[in-house]
């Protein structure tokens, strides 16, 4: 890990981000990292962050030609996991909407951000290729954000999606190997537009879509190297910064516990941001607790905060809160595998049980299982064996000694604000070299 003291040369950054729920606090915990130092940044995004990019020191440009979500309302939102359950359709849709479809329009909005003003780093998305397309054709340093795991494998490491644990076998390595060659299709899928976006700009064609993201000369996973499945090696662009866990501008409610309850154990219900279909899930998850001696405090986020639940009578139901009050008292998170809610989880030593809905939960969960600090159970499962889950991680003393002990571990990696600061010094000043070395 490279120092975090002693910020260099004062930097012009321009970052980029998108409105998609759970990417959006990580981006602004790096830009609020980056003007602590003193740097000048600049963010580009959907008009949803103007304020809260505002208030973490940078100064805000929208989205001209790109998608730009004008608020956070589902009538706004661009990928609508809610209408499919089928995972493959879902990703389609966000390759279509935002990831690669609109490539050319995304990579127009930043060069002419950068026309009207330079700058020495383009901090951009690990899912907007429209920002390694822009970084290209600037010949800009390019660092990419991943706000949770690499959504590129790692060496040894499974693919992105299925949620697979590490191979152990060789039927394991093979159906690796086939999800591989799946998920390269169907990224390849968009490869014409990919490559039009490319002639667009002059640029020669490439033969895969996930090659786009080699013209990056940093990638920056926010998350933990410890929470991560170990890797055989890393590459050299390949650094974690750790979590990012910047709390949403909308949770401002607090939770108090009413003292007869207070003799039963805290659990507390996170079910994302943004609006995954997660209305059925939720009503099992509230069912299958209700006959549980335990306390509920079930959090729904700005997305969800007029969904119609039948509350049982140990579950407290709060809009906008925020999760660290409830964290320091609970003994259990039952969530969709969101990397935010798992890290603050792990933070306080929290063990968890997850049902994933798809994006980056199933990898999640998989971790999560794999360091035993949490059970992972399939969204669709009966109200039944969601009580039962919990009722043994709350019973099962190994649950919370694995959480407690995979926090410390994430805790002792240091801040992940500092960290991805520190990067992008190291980064900037690195390629700064290496362009005065090369004339």
């Amino acid at each position: 890990m490279i120092k975090t003291t002693n910020a260099g040369p004062h930097l012009r950054i321009l970052a980029v981000c998108w409105e998609g729920g759970g990417n959006v606090p990580p981006t602004l915990a790096a830009v609020r990292a980056l003007a602590a130092r003193g740097h000048e940044v600049r963010l580009i995004a959907d008009d949803t962050m103007s304020a809260e990019a505002i208030e973490a020191g940078a100064r805000f440009l929208p989205w001209k030609r790109a998608p730009n979500r004008p608020d956070r309302s589902d009538e706004s939102c661009f990928l609508r996991d809610w209408e499919s359950a089928d995972p493959v359709a879902c990703f389609q849709r966000a390759c279509a909407r935002i990831f690669v479809g609109p490539a050319q329009c995304y990579a127009e909005d930043i060069l002419e951000a950068l026309a009207t003003e330079p700058a020495d780093i383009l901090l951009g998305s690990d899912l907007l290729f429209g920002s390694m397309l822009a970084g290209e054709i600037a010949k800009l340093p390019t660092a990419l954000l991943a706000s949770n795991i690499s959504l590129w494998p790692l060496p040894g490491h499974p693919p992105f999606g299925p949620g697979f644990q590490p191979a152990r076998s060789a039927s394991d390595r093979a159906r690796e190997a086939e999800a591989s060659a799946m998920a390269e299709q169907a990224w390849d899928g968009f490869l014409p537009r990919l490559n039009a976006a490319r002639a667009h700009f002059g640029l020669a064609p490439l033969a895969h879509v996930h090659e786009q993201r080699l013209s990056a000369g940093r990638h920056l996973p926010a998350t933990s190297r410890s929470f991560d499945f170990p890797a055989e090696h890393l590459p050299d662009s390949v650094r974690y910064v750790g979590p990012l866990l910047e709390m949403p501008s909308w949770a401002h409610d607090r939770w108090t516990s009413q003292p007869e309850r207070e003799m039963r154990p805290l659990v507390l219900v996170s079910f994302s941001t943004t609006n995954q279909g997660q209305a059925d899930v939720l009503q099992r998850v509230i069912s299958g607790l209700a006959g549980e001696p335990v306390e509920v405090v079930l959090t729904l986020g700005k997305a969800l905060e007029g969904l119609r639940l039948q509350a049982a009578a140990n579950v407290t139901v709060l809009s906008n809160a925020a999760h660290d009050d409830i964290l320091t008292k609970a003994r259990a998170v039952v969530t969709h595998g969101g990397h935010g809610t798992i890290m603050r989880s792990l933070h306080h030593g929290v063990p968890l049980v997850i049902l994933p809905m798809g994006r980056d939960q199933n990898d999640n969960a998989a971790r999560v299982d794999y360091h035993g600090a949490g059970l992972r159970l399939d969204h669709s499962v009966h109200q039944i064996i969601i009580g039962e889950a919990v009722r043994r991680v709350l019973s099962e003393r190994c649950f919370a000694e694995r959480a407690m002990a995979l926090g410390r571990a994430v805790a002792k990696e240091g801040p992940g604000p500092e960290r991805i600061a520190a990067e992008i010094e190291d980064f900037v000043l690195k390629s700064s070299q290496s362009a005065l070395s090369s004339t």
